[in-house]
């Protein structure tokens, strides 16, 4: 009767349309206003613009998470922070809380200098890598075990060029290879939503592959003997 009962409760645990899992809440990271389009430090807000196009979404201001929203009923909730990149973390938390989603539900795309430029990469977690939003998303959750991805924006010059260049618009040259890794982020963040975060990075955290090394000439055989 036990062993009924217990087989019966995961039966309707499995069945219950409103229990979700895997990714929920898509968090693009970037500043404000006009003065801050198309600049480097806002690819997030970019991708997250393309993947509300992509899924027929439209965003609504939210006044008390600070933030613009778009949803896909409970299910997909994607999200700008309006808070500066430094304070990102309010909006995540207050959304997270308020949609009961858990830690590795959520994915917060941003960008990266430590990452070549147009290649994107997830991960299931890690520190804050000098991110001014990722920061405060860690302190605001209390965790660093959240899902992100990245997109490379390629290195400044130097640390004193650092906010010159995040706060910088693409090159014409890099235009394309942005735009390229826009529309594969967008393609990658809609498979983890439809599959899951591991399969995603199975997918899309594609290597270089590391070049062969040469092999040394054998020596030929001598006859003699």
């Amino acid at each position: 009767m036990k062993f009924l009962q217990k087989l019966m409760g995961n039966q309707s645990k499995e069945s219950d349309p409103s229990r979700k899992e895997g990714i929920r809440l898509i968090v693009g990271l970037g500043n404000p206003g006009s003065e801050y389009e198309g600049t480097r430090h806002n690819v997030g807000f970019d991708l997250l613009d393309q993947l509300a196009d992509d899924l027929r979404l439209d965003w609504e201001k939210d006044r008390k998470s600070k933030a613009y929203v778009a949803r896909r009923g409970s299910d997909i909730v994607l999200v700008k922070p309006q808070t500066y990149m430094n304070l990102s973390g309010q909006s995540v938390a207050r959304l997270a809380g308020f949609y009961k989603i858990p830690k590795d539900g959520i994915l917060i795309v941003y960008d990266d200098v430590d990452t070549v430029l147009g290649k994107i990469k997830f991960k299931p977690k890690g520190s804050a890598g000098g991110h001014n939003g990722i920061k405060s998303i860690i302190q605001c959750l209390g965790t660093d075990e959240f899902p992100r991805l990245k997109i490379g924006i390629g290195a400044s010059g130097g640390r004193g060029e650092m906010v010159g260049h995040v706060l910088g618009k693409f090159s014409d040259e890099e235009k394309p290879v942005i735009k390229e890794a826009l529309d594969l982020g967008t393609k990658s963040v809609r498979f983890a939503i439809e599959n899951d975060l591991h399969a995603a990075m199975n997918q899309f955290n594609r290597r270089e592959k590391p070049a062969k090394k040469k092999q040394a000439a054998k020596p030929e055989e001598s006859d003699e003997g």
